[in-house]
């Protein structure tokens, strides 16, 4: 499955089949937390935090691509990611773009 963040497959005459996502709401554990709040008085990258949104990004993606296979997609196009904090230590990943079918 071929991702791409542009609208079009240069080279590629393309139909649209529809928007596709994945989703997750992930949540950090209570280590995790701790270890984060102690990082926060000396400042630098949160390493546990960065971990989990890749994690997270990755299922989502997972998903988004599933749901395009299962359309018959040949590509996604115009990828996407968002994320939104849903409650105190759980955040929502995204990821969204157009399937297509290569013609």
């Amino acid at each position: 499955m071929k991702l791409v963040t542009i609208e079009s497959i240069p080279g590629q005459e393309l139909e649209a089949l529809e928007v596709v996502r994945g989703t997750i709401v992930y949540s950090k554990n209570f280590g995790r937390d701790f270890m984060a709040g102690m990082k926060t008085l000396v400042g630098g990258e949160i390493k546990g935090y960065t971990e989990m949104l890749n994690e997270a990004r990755a299922i989502a993606t997972k998903r988004m691509v599933d749901n395009a296979e299962a359309l018959g997609a040949d590509a996604v196009v115009g990828l996407r990611y968002a994320s939104s904090s849903v409650m105190q230590g759980a955040a929502e990943v995204i990821c969204y773009g157009t399937a297509v079918k290569f013609k």
